[in-house]
């Protein structure tokens, strides 16, 4: 007798559909015996907008600032007095103890 040759890849999918057959079949019937619903396919959730405040700006202006060792701010000038503000360090410095120095600060604009 001529035996058949069948290819294992059709065997096993013929298995997989049987298989799917009957789970779809046991699906409809509960364990009761009652007729279940099939359950329903979930939407993907819609991505929320961001609720981020935009940043306010904050402008920002350059002063001069004579410290003393302690770094306290002793007096401010506008940036554009740069000359009168190292001639008061150095009139700080030459009557005090401590000496003083001159530095860039920055600070807001009130608007």
């Amino acid at each position: 007798m001529a035996r058949k040759i069948v290819n294992r890849k059709e065997l096993r999918a013929e298995h997989d559909a049987a298989e799917a057959q009957q789970k779809a079949a046991a699906a409809e019937v509960g364990p009761d015996g009652k007729k279940v619903k099939a359950p329903k396919e979930k939407k993907p959730a819609a991505k929320r907008k961001s609720r981020s405040k935009t940043p306010e700006v904050i402008r920002m202006k350059l002063f001069w600032g004579v410290f003393n060792q302690s770094l306290k701010r002793v007096a401010l000038f506008d940036f554009t007095q740069e000359k009168a503000a190292k001639a008061k360090a150095a009139e700080l410095s030459a009557s005090g103890k401590s000496p003083h120095f001159v530095q860039k600060v920055k600070e807001a604009i009130a608007e």
